[in-house]
């Protein structure tokens, strides 16, 4: 279950830093406000849990809706057999799970841009949206066991990474009924760190860098600000590269340790992550001195990339630690 943001952009993709943050704001505060009132605040009706999606609804009740709640989205078409088979299923699912997720359903045949947006070859197929990041799920028919078990996880990877409990389902809420966004007050640093992802959009890689390294000066447990200068600094390194010299150096030059770290960085910026660790891992062990800390500390940079909490980078530890020590 690996996100891509819904920009499209690209793989490294630095809105889908700030999507998370802002998204564990929100859930922060909806949390503080509901405790505040008693815990009754926001509260939709069971019915408010399965929705109809189109195009012209999509950033409302898809992209916006999941910085507060995982949107877990079927495509499905009346002339497909299996959806029928499927979407009852999910929709009963979508009730159990008690606000935990929101079931999004589109139709296939009058939503074409949306299905070629997500790359859906085929359905049914199951996608989720958790602050803003698409998730693909399944595709064709799938057991309520193993539905229950990619639910399961999807909900477990929203709270932890993004924070999002879920909404709190009341049964005599109004249908279509649905909890007010808390407003969230503009942090000290919201304009500089608004500055780097506008200077990642024009291209202006240094731009962004140093609105990044701006943050960090004043604040140096910045998280965001440090998330997203690791990644503005890897698609600086990777944009004048040529790949297939990069990648040609690499295969000819196993010992050469700077052509192993350019390689990485291609294949992280690829979505390649197992591929850019264990490349790096691997040279660890063939190193030592300068070389084995140069691999070392590319290496920490890309955990940095990726995410502390992300479990290739828990198994990419572990695995240094051993080719360490």
């Amino acid at each position: 279950m690996q996100p891509r943001n819904m920009s499209m952009s690209g793989v490294v993709d630095l809105a889908a830093v700030k999507a998370a943050q802002e998204a564990k704001a929100k859930a922060e505060q909806a949390r503080a406000e509901a405790a505040r009132q008693g815990g009754g605040g926001g509260a939709v009706s069971p019915a408010s849990l399965v929705i109809d999606v189109d195009e012209a609804g999509f950033e409302h009740e898809v992209l916006q809706r999941s910085t507060e709640v995982p949107v877990v989205i079927d495509f499905w078409a009346e002339w497909c057999e299996p959806c029928k088979q499927l979407s009852p299923v999910l929709e009963r699912l979508a009730v159990e799970y008690n606000g935990r997720f929101v079931l999004a359903k589109i139709d296939v045949d009058a939503n074409q841009m949306l299905m070629q947006q997500f790359g859906v070859q085929g359905i049914p197929a199951v996608f989720a949206v958790v602050a803003g990041q698409a998730l693909p799920l399944f595709q064709g028919a799938a057991g309520e066991a193993q539905i229950r078990g990619t639910l399961d996880q999807l909900v477990q990877v929203a709270e932890q990474r993004f924070g999002l409990t879920g909404l709190t389902v009341d049964p005599d809420a109004e249908p279509g009924s649905a909890p007010e966004a808390p407003e969230m007050p503009a942090g000290p640093y919201d304009a500089l760190l608004e500055a780097a992802v506008q200077a990642l959009d024009a291209g202006d890689l240094g731009g962004a860098v140093q609105a990044y390294k701006n943050v960090l000066s004043d604040d140096p447990g910045n998280m965001e600000a440090k998330l997203g200068l690791a990644q503005a600094e890897l698609l600086q390194r990777v944009q004048s590269a040529d790949p297939q010299q990069v990648r040609k150096d690499a295969a000819e030059k196993p010992g050469d340790v700077q052509a192993q770290i350019a390689a990485a960085d291609l294949d992280l910026v690829g979505g390649h992550v197992e591929d850019a660790f264990g490349r790096l891992i691997d040279a660890v062990g063939r190193t030592a001195g300068d070389d084995r800390d140069a691999v070392r500390l590319r290496l920490l940079e890309l955990f940095e990339v990726v995410g502390a909490d992300d479990p290739r980078v828990t198994a990419a530890r572990r695995a240094l630690a051993r080719a360490l020590f």
